[in-house]
């Protein structure tokens, strides 16, 4: 079963789940690759659009990237009130664990007001790594 990590920032509720991708991936090498799956739901009262992306990404040795730029998987979506946004992207890993933290960066149509929304934590375990 994939666990759904949630974050609710001023009404935007961010949903993340992930699945490590043996078919990409290269244990021999140490190349591990895993999809995840984010649903942005627009639950406030304006309409919204995202701006930027700010991902923090950790492995189990303890290197740490950081990935910043425009939009979504080159979109920057108006999301109106009860709107939602789906989109799916891979990360590469250097070791069978890791986990990815972030943010969205918002922008409120009605009054051009900035604000960053926050990406829950999720963890990137390779199956086998699992009991």
């Amino acid at each position: 079963m994939e666990r759904v990590e949630t974050e609710i920032t001023d009404g935007i509720r961010i949903s993340v789940s992930c699945q490590y991708q043996p078919k990409h991936s290269n244990v021999t090498n140490n190349e591990f690759v895993f999809a995840y799956w984010v649903t942005i739901s627009n639950e406030s009262p304006y309409a919204v659009q995202l701006i930027d992306r700010h991902w923090v990404i950790f492995d189990s040795v303890g290197s740490v990237r950081e990935v910043k730029g425009e939009g979504v998987v080159g979109e920057q979506p108006i999301l109106q009130p009860g709107d939602i946004h789906k989109y799916s992207s891979w990360c590469p890993l250097g070791t069978p664990v890791g986990r990815m933290k972030g943010s969205y960066g918002m922008l409120r149509q009605s009054d051009g007001q900035r604000f960053d929304v926050i990406v829950p934590n999720f963890n990137l375990v390779a199956n086998f790594k699992l009991n």
